[in-house]
């Protein structure tokens, strides 16, 4: 019922005649296969067969229940890219050249969310706490400000 989206997700599935409770998966998306390899090297036990467990689970159920209606991606894949993401994320203390940081926040100027990892968590921290001070109240940063930097930024050259 569910082979399609499923499909659509990069999964390759068959079904033997032999036995009709059996799922074979042929293929899987690339970024199970990247997963699979992270968890792999940290000498952690494979993660791949109990994710693509899950990501039919959730299929069959969001079938069940909705009719198959589909709006995002479902949950398991969208966990998956999330750590993914972080994995990848620059780290608190990196050194980073002025080109670099310059792309970063050029970058993030283009994010919907600039301010928090995939997973939700803070991406950025104060260095100083200014709130205390007695000074004429100015908005905290927002993402307009961010990208009216990148503008000027581009404008003058960097």
């Amino acid at each position: 019922c569910c082979y399609k989206n499923l499909e659509d997700l990069g999964l390759e599935l068959s079904f033997p005649e032999a036995n009709r409770s059996l799922i074979l998966v042929r293929k899987v998306p690339l970024c199970l296969i990247e997963r699979e390899a992270n968890e792999l090297r940290r000498k952690r036990q494979p993660v791949t067969k109990s994710i693509v467990e899950k990501l039919i689970q959730e299929e069959v159920e969001l079938v069940q229940t909705t009719g198959g209606a589909r709006g995002t991606l479902p949950l398991t894949f969208l966990k998956v890219l999330a750590s993914q993401a972080c994995h990848g994320a620059i780290k608190f203390n990196e050194r980073l050249t002025l080109k670099e940081s310059c792309r970063l926040i050029e970058a993030l100027s283009s994010c919907q969310l600039p301010f928090q990892c995939a997973h939700g968590r803070p991406s950025m921290m104060p260095l100083a706490d200014i709130d205390h001070l007695q000074q004429e109240k100015q908005p905290k940063p927002n993402l307009a400000r961010l990208r009216k930097m990148v503008r000027a930024w581009h404008l003058f050259g960097k």
